[in-house]
């Protein structure tokens, strides 16, 4: 087969075969074809789309690329979380050690940094010596150990989606249902869970901002899960305004550990319980979702959250005596401080801008070779709502580079908008599918 004749018949809109599928897949991944032409593939299934049987036939593809684990000797229900992404979400370092605590193992393989959305390894490595890069033999033990394993994609588990991850997310090609569902169901297929929460982002901030398109995807996931034989739930949640108020790798830590020790950040506890919730429900503990979402509110209440989540650190090599100086609050050499010019109420938070902002300060990558600044990010001292004075503090931005605090000042100046008249609450949780 010839790469250029496959790229040119999904350019026109045509249906692929599995076999040619299984040619750029595993040509990609052997480097047999290059990641200018997988670019172009990338590209032309943005604006072509693939149907239903192409989209399975793709993340089957990506799932048999590497091992799949068998965890059928764990005699405990098996459930995951995923995020499309977003801004300032975080809830994935709360709700693992959260539904572990129940008795549940959370078998969890997350990604990286994609676009202006956050990654959860990222958010891990930086609590230093924190190791995401677990075999598959040790992400066994550790499930057997302590119920729960939060680890990226390796070399053995979809090691297709891997190479191809990084590169959607430095070639514009994030935002596409057919390879978003490719991505998360083959690491979710991959990583041995029974069921699967999929908490799918709505709004600007998100990967797919158009309602539409959302409920298109998170159709997708449930159908996609069922044909693989997994159970699911799709949580539809706002993402117009970023998660919490910091957002950032290290600062996401840091307001995790603020909600596990017992503050309420009333967005991110709403959103992450009913998650949390959600799993509880789909791993047969429980009748329905409410009653989920109280065991997970008894869960931090107790404190069993944050000793599983020091656990998990301590198991998989993270410095527990930095973890446990997170009051002192760590950051970056520069900073700035940006200022409200007038009294009001803050009427919008772009999600996206924001989430824009914080790749220039360092959270993010740029090119798949950019490094990330793990105490780089943005504290809001604000929220949707909040009636603001005139110099009173809207927001800190932190970073290791002056040009890039000049660049996300101008973002952030966009992204925040002041009224006169406080808006509507906004609905968090959107919508729920099973």
């Amino acid at each position: 087969m010839n790469i250029i004749e496959i790229i040119k018949k999904k350019r026109d809109g045509k249906t692929l075969s599995k076999t040619e599928i299984e040619f750029i897949i595993h040509g990609y991944l052997n480097n047999k074809i290059t990641d200018y032409q997988m670019s172009s593939f990338l590209m032309a299934v943005y604006f072509k789309g693939l149907n239903g049987e192409e989209t399975f036939h793709l993340t089957d593809v990506m799932l048999k690329s590497g091992k799949t684990v068998d965890l059928s000797f764990l005699k405990i229900p098996k459930v995951d979380k995923h995020s499309t992404g977003g801004v300032g979400d975080k809830t994935s370092l709360i709700l693992a050690p959260q539904v572990a605590s129940c008795g549940i193992a959370v078998p969890m393989i997350s990604g990286r940094s994609l676009a202006h959305t956050g990654g959860t390894l990222d958010k891990l490595e930086s609590i230093p010596y924190f190791n995401v890069n677990l075999s598959i033999k040790k992400y066994i033990k550790a499930l057997s150990d302590i119920g729960v394993a939060m680890i990226g994609q390796t070399t053995e588990l979809a090691p297709a989606d891997k190479k191809i991850y990084s590169l959607r997310d430095v070639t514009a090609t994030v935002d596409n249902i057919s390879l978003i569902t490719a991505s998360i169901m083959s690491k979710k297929l991959a990583e041995g869970a029974e069921a699967i929460v999929f908490d799918v982002k709505i709004g600007c901030g998100a990967n797919l901002p158009q309602v539409d398109l959302s409920v298109k995807l998170a159709k997708t996931l449930i159908s996609t899960s069922k044909k693989f034989g997994k159970k699911a739930v799709a949580v539809l949640t706002d993402m117009n305004e970023p998660l919490g108020y910091k957002i950032g790798n290290w600062l996401e830590v840091e307001e995790c550990l603020e909600v596990m020790s017992g503050k309420i950040i009333d967005d991110l506890c709403t959103v992450n319980n009913t998650l949390a919730g959600a799993m509880i429900y789909l791993s047969g503990k429980v009748k329905n979702i409410d009653a989920g979402i109280k065991i997970a509110e008894e869960k931090i209440s107790e404190g069993s959250t944050l000793k599983k989540f020091r656990e998990i650190v301590s198991y998989q090599g993270g410095d527990l005596e930095y973890l446990d100086d997170w009051k002192n609050y760590k950051r970056t050499k520069k900073k700035k401080i940006i200022k409200s010019e007038k009294n009001g109420y803050i009427s919008e938070m772009n999600a996206l801008l924001i989430g824009s902002a914080s790749v220039e300060l360092g959270c993010g990558r740029k090119t798949k070779e950019d490094k990330i600044v793990p105490l780089a990010g943005i504290i809001l001292n604000k929220k949707c709502g909040n009636l603001i004075r005139k110099n009173e503090k809207l927001c800190e931005l932190y970073t290791d580079n002056t040009e890039s605090l000049k660049s996300a000042e101008i973002l952030m100046s966009e992204a925040i908008k002041i009224s006169a008249k406080k808006p509507k609450q906004r609905k968090l949780i959107l919508d729920i599918l099973y």
